[in-house]
């Protein structure tokens, strides 16, 4: 099978099928930056936990993290997203398409 998607779209996919992750990822969208123990407070896990899903999703090009003394501070990368969009709206054409062929199916038959 030949492979025309874009690199990383499978850890894009990854990255935002958890919960967790998409949670950190709107409230990056939200914030300019935000440093770990921010992104870590309101979440019921471990700081480590925390850091684990940051790896992921910077693994996936979706964080980029910046040092500057002890703090680490992360924001949101959203162009990786771009292709995860592109491939989606080949799909939403498709079931927009089928969705009004119902619809005018189902209009012939009232």
């Amino acid at each position: 099978m030949v492979d025309h998607q874009p690199a990383g779209l499978d850890r894009i996919f990854g990255a935002l099928s958890d919960p967790t992750r998409r949670a950190i990822v709107e409230r990056l969208a939200a914030e300019e930056a935000l440093s770990v123990s921010e992104i870590a407070r309101p979440l019921p896990m471990s700081l480590p936990a925390v850091m684990k899903h940051l790896d992921v999703l910077e693994g996936a090009g979706l964080v980029a993290r910046r040092k500057a003394g002890r703090t680490v501070t992360c924001r949101l990368v959203a162009a990786p997203m771009e292709d995860a969009m592109g491939w989606l709206a080949r799909y939403q054409r498709f079931w927009t398409e089928s969705l009004d062929r119902l619809a005018a199916a189902l209009e012939r038959k009232a």
